[in-house]
């Protein structure tokens, strides 16, 4: 989440006019992530989360997203469900750009998850995997190994520029990536991007699976590589904390047993996953305005990830006794 767009309090209210929610009361913007602008909204009834969508996002995407939050909600997982206008409509469009009213799920996002919390993480993922298998929206995975190449080719002589150690290490691991990458695993609709941050958490359970905008069509297996990199890790990624990726795969095989050929390949998803984050903060990091309201991410966490996951093996997913 993040703030690129500046919208007054006459827009604001004018916006939120147009949704049976009560009356504009206070709005917030928020500065986490990198993607879209957001604001926390408060009426006199309720809070929302209101998003304008400005990267990656293409407009016809978003019923997949929007229609994908209230499939989840309904079957009761715990996602903030989209909140209709008075016309029915998901999303409106103001000054050439889609918004969006969600609803305010309560819980907060964790910096230092303890196991129990990443058990129930992976319990509730795989309880959306489960859920959204029947979802009858479709949406292609846009950021799988040839898109990390071609962000990765635009990021061109500057990659240097924010480690000089990050060109000679990407060289290093695309090629695995591409040329190994599995085509026959059991596949579902994926959160794709489930950092603490995308959790609400009331204790050790989950309050809120939120940020569904890069969700997708892919591997279950990915999605369980995508968040044990981004739960089972200090901050800067220097650190594995064994206690948590467990406590994650246990949570997750609670609910969804993985196959043996979903095992087998989580070494190099897990590679991957690193290296689509490396990939994606880069070219943020070279891409973002200086004047927006948003705080960069630095692609060096993942990198050490991807070199902790390429000397490691199968031993972060093996069963604990």
């Amino acid at each position: 989440m993040a703030v690129y767009t500046h919208l007054g309090a006459e827009d604001l209210a004018d916006l939120i006019a147009h949704y049976d929610v009560g009356n504009l009361v206070s709005a917030k913007g928020i500065a986490e992530g990198v993607s879209n602008s957001n604001w926390l909204i408060e009426t006199d009834r309720a809070r929302y989360i209101l998003t304008m969508y400005e990267r990656r996002i293409e407009l016809d995407d978003l019923p997949f997203f929007l229609g994908l939050l209230d499939h989840l909600s309904a079957a009761g997982c715990p996602v903030p469900r989209t909140i209709h206008d008075r016309e029915g409509r998901a999303w409106r469009i103001l000054d050439g750009k889609a918004i969006a009213l969600i609803e305010f799920l309560p819980g907060v996002s964790v910096d230092r998850p303890t196991p129990g919390q990443a058990y129930a993480v992976g319990a509730a993922l795989a309880e959306l995997h489960r859920a959204s298998a029947d979802y009858p929206g479709s949406r292609a995975n846009d950021l799988r190994p040839r898109d990390w190449q071609s962000l990765l080719d635009r990021c061109g002589g500057d990659l240097g520029s924010i480690d000089p150690h990050l060109p000679a290490l990407t060289a290093r691991h695309m090629p695995d990536l591409l040329e190994q990458w599995p085509n026959d695993l059991p596949e579902t609709v994926i959160h794709a991007d489930l950092f603490p941050d995308n959790v609400l958490m009331l204790g050790d359970r989950v309050g809120g699976l939120i940020d569904f905008y890069f969700a997708c069509r892919d591997f279950a297996a990915y999605d369980v590589a995508v968040t044990h990199a981004a739960w089972s890790f200090d901050k800067a990624g220097s650190r594995y904390r064994e206690d948590v990726g467990s406590a994650l795969m246990a949570g997750y095989e609670r609910a969804r047993p993985l196959s043996s050929a979903e095992r087998a390949a989580l070494p190099l998803l897990a590679r991957g996953a690193a290296m689509r984050f490396v990939a994606t903060r880069a070219f943020d990091w070279l891409d973002t305005p200086e004047d927006a309201l948003v705080t960069r991410k630095d692609p060096m966490d993942f990198a050490r990830r991807l070199e902790f996951y390429a000397e490691a093996g199968d031993a972060p997913f093996a069963p604990k006794a």
